[in-house]
Parts: C-alpha cells; sequence; structure tokens
C-alpha cells in the first residue's frame, strides 16, 4: 500500500480493489470502535455503488456493535418502485443491512409525501442525528452522492435536496451484466434526492472509496484540479479529517 497526501486529504492506494476494500473497512471499523468508546451512538451515513462492494463485504465481518449505530444514506432515486434493485436502498438493505443489526437505519423512501418534503424530513432526522462519519463514493464526473457538477454548490442554504441528473451521471449507471444498475440508459431517473455537499462536509470523518480504471480521470481531477464546483470531489482536499481509498486502476493517471 502506497500513501500521500494533498490538501488534507489523505490517499491510500491498494494492489488490489479486494485489498482496498479490506484496507478501508479496517480503518473505519477501528474509528467507529473508538467512537463507541467516548459516545453511546455513532451516526454513519452510506453511499450505494458497485464501488462499495468489497468495502462492505469486508466491513459486515469486522467486531462492531451495530447495535449502537445509527445509519443513513446519501442519496436516492425519484420515481422507482420500492422493490427495483436499482434502489440505493435495496442496494444497502442486501449489502449492509440485512447482514448486522443497527440501532435504527434511516431510508430516504421512508419519508412520506413529494420529493421536496421527503427532503426536509430526512434533513430534520440529520439534525436530530449529527452525522459522525460519511462513507463515499466518487462518480466519474467527480459528483460526491448525487451532486453532479452542474447541481454542487459548496456552500448549499439546503441540507437535502432534488437534483436533476447530468448525462454523463446517468450512462455510468448503466450496465446490463449487473442487476443493481440498468439496462438502457431510458431507464435510468432524470432526478434524484441527495444530501448536499455542506451536509457531507459536517461529518467529523469522511472517508471515500473509489476503485476501478473508470474511476481513474475522475481521481486525477480530485486530487489536481483546482478546488471547486466544476469538480465537486476536489472538496475533499479540505475536509479536515478525510481519506480516500483507491486501487491501482483507480490511481493510475496519478
Amino acid at each position: 500500500m502506497k500513501e500521500f497526501q494533498k490538501g488534507t486529504l489523505k490517499v491510500k492506494i491498494f494492489d488490489t480493489r479486494i485489498l482496498m476494500g479490506e484496507g478501508a473497512a479496517e480503518e473505519i471499523s477501528r474509528k467507529i470502535r473508538e467512537l463507541l468508546k467516548n459516545q453511546e451512538t455513532v451516526n454513519i451515513v452510506f453511499a450505494a455503488a458497485p464501488s462499495q462492494n468489497e468495502f462492505l463485504a469486508s466491513l459486515v465481518k469486522k467486531p462492531v456493535e451495530w447495535s449502537r449505530i445509527n445509519a443513513f444514506h446519501m442519496d436516492e432515486y425519484v420515481g422507482l418502485d420500492k422493490e427495483a434493485p436499482q434502489l440505493f436502498a435495496n442496494y444497502l438493505k442486501s449489502r449492509l443491512f440485512d447482514k448486522v443489526k443497527f440501532r435504527e437505519v434511516y431510508y430516504m423512501n421512508d419519508m412520506t409525501g413529494r420529493p421536496d418534503q421527503k427532503c426536509k424530513k430526512y434533513a430534520g432526522l440529520l439534525e436530530k442525528h449529527p452525522t459522525d462519519m460519511v462513507i463515499l463514493g466518487i462518480g466519474e464526473n467527480t459528483h460526491l452522492a448525487f451532486n453532479d457538477p452542474h447541481v454542487a454548490n459548496f456552500n448549499d442554504m439546503e441540507a437535502v435536496k432534488v437534483v436533476d441528473l447530468d448525462d454523463k451521471n446517468r450512462h455510468q449507471q448503466v450496465d446490463p451484466n449487473d442487476p443493481v444498475c440498468f439496462k438502457k440508459l431510458e431507464d435510468v431517473p432524470t432526478h434524484a434526492i441527495t444530501l448536499t455537499i455542506p451536509t457531507l462536509f459536517k461529518a467529523k470523518y469522511a472517508y471515500a472509496i473509489a476503485p476501478g480504471k473508470n474511476k481513474a480521470e475522475a481521481i486525477y481531477h480530485t486530487i489536481n484540479e483546482p478546488i471547486e464546483e466544476k469538480y465537486p470531489s476536489t472538496i475533499l482536499r479540505m475536509h479536515p479529517h478525510a481519506v480516500l481509498f483507491v486501487d491501482k486502476d483507480s490511481a493510475s493517471k496519478l
């Protein structure tokens, strides 16, 4: 494993996706246990994407008092059926929430009302349970959650909002061979609910996990571009406690 630092962001490069997932799970579970020594509960916001597969598979095997953890997720599609495998809630349910027993799991789709009303209700939950840790992916367009470049706002006044998804993001969600992805572009929703960047940034600790050749360009931009909304993930270089986990493929352009 190689590591370096850019701004306040620590970058850790592993030889394989599996080693990356195991390394991230080890470090993150250690931090969870450390936090639990000083507080009754820990609030964690999770990402849902194939980039998280190896990490989640390793995380559920770690010795953690999950019954003291409140779980949230950072984004969700608007307009999908509740049983759709592409729903981020269902991805996390099958890979994490059904594997270990959390204190509480808060799903965006459990909020009632219109999408904008769901946003307000979820924002209220996050205010009631301040985020200790956020575990992110990084999109091919450098988005964090569903804050694509055209809607990303480092000074967003909203905590949770409805956004329209850009074309690069929607293309990223298409993979006919992966059941949690969409078969064709026309199936991908055009809108989603997302935690905004200031909301994500409120977490005491931020961990980004982004393996794979398809993420190499995004990781290059994350590390090398000016910190600006054109490249949302560059903001990670300003978080006081942030770590980026990548594999050789996603780090290949560094």
